[in-house]
């Protein structure tokens, strides 16, 4: 009997639902599997508390490919953007602030107000990442090249990357290498002067970083959200983020694909090294030629594939692969929007964008201290943001919600477990919000609170890992997941890559998925042959 599908995809989240998008053009037949009964992965908009709607992990498009955007027509879906302006506020204890704005002026002023030198420098360091992101981002929307170089379409890619670096001018190519290695307090330390602004570029930096800000390395998070080179752009989501995937999952089911939730797969099965389908946790067997795994590479080679059937060299590359998680949430159900010290009024230019809080560059490196001994830090740096100060939609008339992703929360706690101490955090992260918003406590209708382990259980994120891998530049580009299988294949034929834990790595993207689309589909063609 012949296969009913051409290709099944492991996880409905955004990844794998574009490569399904992008198959089924193609005229490939495919399935689509998703363990929860919601699609969208961490990519998603959950009605938590009746009437109040958060996206519940991911929760602001910065990185969303053009081309994505275009191919699969998500505007004629719903998807709208609404910017973020100002792109950050930062509060300090003392009452001052530091906003980012899309308008230079603006900015300018902002920063003069603490350094004049400084607003220069920022002006500068703009310009500049906005040329090394130009260049990076061709890299983006392709599969990365063999590392051996042994094909010519490598060896023609390697040198136009080569040509593309030599066309930077000497500093910009010195500010590359130095991204790529350098801490973030002291490539920050080298440009401003002031604690107020290196804080305001610190704490976006560090949001999923498994170090500190005085790590080697770190600055490389800055280089990875530069990479968008302007061409994408950043902002909240009308409905919340779980509008994109269901607007990806429309453009699948008018395509053909088939769409199952509630879909866990225990068993990707193969066979003298060949993919020969899924086994569901129902019992239930599905056979394919293709499987595309859109989990984490742990999950997916550690808990869903005989590891009998993995190369022995590829297998410990995975088992090496660092996922450390050290991010949570903190969703709040509002009666009205907090009030900041720094920025009076409601809504204020603090609740239209992110606002950071705790991010001193010393808070910063006492947080990730504290992370690394498993232990909860006193005061958690927080990425806050107010999504219905632009679209009252997600919450009951005149209600509001509050969604914090905190920095620096151990995975594994040295005293105590998670589900004994998860209310803990959540104490600490609304007493540091009230360092900037004293009446926080009194707007408070319901709370959440997601811990690493919760990022696990329900989700699937490896160690709550959400990047699917630490985002170092030992495990980026050609070597993400590892050396030499960068390009979506693995060494069970078959069986591919589509997720975050593949090149180019995390952020709501969808670039993943389309290149390893285009991957599966070259291979089919030449088969074919």
């Amino acid at each position: 009997m012949p296969e009913a599908y051409d290709v099944i995809i492991v996880g409905g989240g955004h990844n794998g639902l574009v490569a399904a998008a992008y198959l089924a053009a193609d005229g490939v037949r495919t399935l689509v599997l998703e363990r929860r009964q919601i699609l969208g992965g961490a990519c998603v908009t959950e009605e938590v508390f009746p009437g109040f709607r958060f996206s519940s992990l991911s929760y602001i498009s910065a990185l969303l490919r053009p081309a994505v955007i275009r191919d699969l027509q998500l505007e004629r879906r719903g998807f709208e953007l609404l910017p973020c302006d100002p792109a950050v506020v930062v509060p300090f204890e003392d009452g001052q602030s530091l906003a980012l704005w899309d308008d230079a002026e603006r900015t300018r002023a902002e920063i003069s107000k603490f350094s004049t030198r400084d607003a220069d420098a920022y002006e500068e360091m703009q310009e500049q990442f906005a040329r090394i992101g130009r260049f990076l981002a061709q890299m983006v929307d392709r599969t990365p090249p063999s590392p051996s170089l042994h094909r010519p379409a490598d060896a023609w890619y390697a040198l136009r990357l080569a040509g593309g670096f030599r066309g930077l001018d000497r500093g910009d190519r010195d500010t590359l290498i130095q991204l790529m290695t350098a801490s973030v307090q002291d490539f920050l330390d080298e440009r401003f002067e002031t604690d107020a602004v290196k804080a305001t570029l610190a704490a976006s930096a560090a949001i999923g970083m498994a170090a500190g800000p005085r790590t080697s390395g770190t600055a490389f998070v800055m280089l990875h959200y530069a990479v968008g080179g302007g061409e994408s752009s950043w902002g909240f989501v009308r409905g919340g983020m779980g509008s994109i995937t269901q607007a990806m999952a429309e453009v699948c089911r008018e395509r053909g694909v088939e769409l199952r939730t509630g879909a866990e797969i225990v068993e990707i099965r193969s066979q003298n090294g060949r993919v020969r389908g899924v086994t569901l946790a129902s019992g239930e067997q599905i056979d394919a030629p293709v499987v595309v795994s859109n989990a984490d590479p742990k999950r997916t080679f550690l808990s869903l594939v005989d590891s009998a059937q993995i190369d022995p060299d590829y297998l410990r590359g995975i088992k090496s692969f660092r996922m450390t998680g050290t991010s949570a949430k903190v969703n709040l159900a509002l009666s009205d929007l907090p009030e900041f010290t720094c920025r009076p009024g409601t809504p204020s230019d603090a609740h239209m964008g992110t606002t950071e809080i705790a991010c001193s560059l010393e808070n910063l490196e006492d947080g990730w201290d504290a992370c690394k001994r498993g232990r909860i830090a006193e005061r958690p740096c927080s990425e806050l943001v107010f999504p219905t100060a632009r679209d009252a939609t997600l919450a009951p008339a005149g209600k509001h919600i509050l969604s914090a992703s905190v920095q620096y929360v151990p995975y594994e706690l040295a005293d105590g477990d998670w589900d004994a101490r998860r209310e803990e955090l959540g104490d600490r992260v609304i007493d540091t919000i009230a360092t900037y918003a004293p009446n926080i406590r009194d707007v408070i209708l319901h709370r959440q609170v997601l811990t690493p382990l919760d990022l696990e259980r329900e989700y699937g994120l490896t160690n709550g890992n959400k990047y699917h891998g630490d985002v170092t530049l030992a495990q980026m580009f050609v070597m993400r997941p590892v050396m030499g299988w960068a390009r979506y294949r693995t060494p069970i034929d078959g069986l591919y890559l589509c997720g975050a834990g593949a090149h180019p790595g995390p952020g709501v993207m969808g670039a993943a998925g389309r290149n390893a689309a285009g991957e599966i589909l070259r291979d089919r063609l030449w088969k074919k042959r």
